[in-house]
């Protein structure tokens, strides 16, 4: 791939939703939406056109889960944001094979989303305490854990409010 009409036609032949957008306002240059199973094609793909993975992130959007993948060219102006809406059981395929670099995102992604990258080699907690692995921090919770937290966090500023016992710290 020498320019970005010739990505362009790569890219649909896959086939995958290519749009081109405004750098200035988005960031990238192109935008594709993939199906799962076209994932590991579209990285091979850009593997073989001298691409680079720059980030794997999610984004919970009600009532899908979505990871997008940012790539850039090292040739060529060319960035591009590929989106994947995750399947049912919130997992998609790894690209760790095809980008070393993936290992790592892919890594953050299930601690903070609870996306299993399916044949990933090491898909052990990043960031998070093994005993942490249902949390899922950056998943829109359901109403009934948002409503124990705002209660949690009502507790936490009465407690702020009250003042401290007189005479310093306690045992002294």
């Amino acid at each position: 791939m020498e320019s970005r009409d010739s990505v362009i036609a790569a890219l649909q032949s896959l086939p995958a939703q290519v749009r081109e957008v405004d750098f200035r306002q988005r960031g990238y240059h192109l935008e594709v939406w993939l199906e799962p199973e076209r994932l590991r094609p579209f990285a091979e793909l850009l593997r073989g056109g001298d691409f680079y993975l720059s980030f794997v992130s999610g984004l919970h959007v009600k009532p899908a889960l979505e990871v997008s993948y940012q790539f850039a060219n090292h040739a060529f102006a060319c960035r591009i944001l590929a989106r994947v809406i995750v399947d049912a059981e919130h997992s998609l395929p790894t690209i760790s094979d095809i980008f070393q670099g993936a290992d790592w995102h892919e890594r953050e992604t299930k601690d903070f989303f609870g996306v299993v990258f399916r044949g990933h080699p090491n898909l052990k907690p990043l960031l998070l305490a093994e005993d942490m692995e249902d949390l899922k921090p950056l998943l829109k919770k359901d109403e009934r854990l948002k409503d124990r937290a705002a209660v949690t966090r009502a507790e936490a500023d009465v407690a702020e409010k009250t003042p401290a016992p007189a005479g310093g710290e306690e045992g002294a």
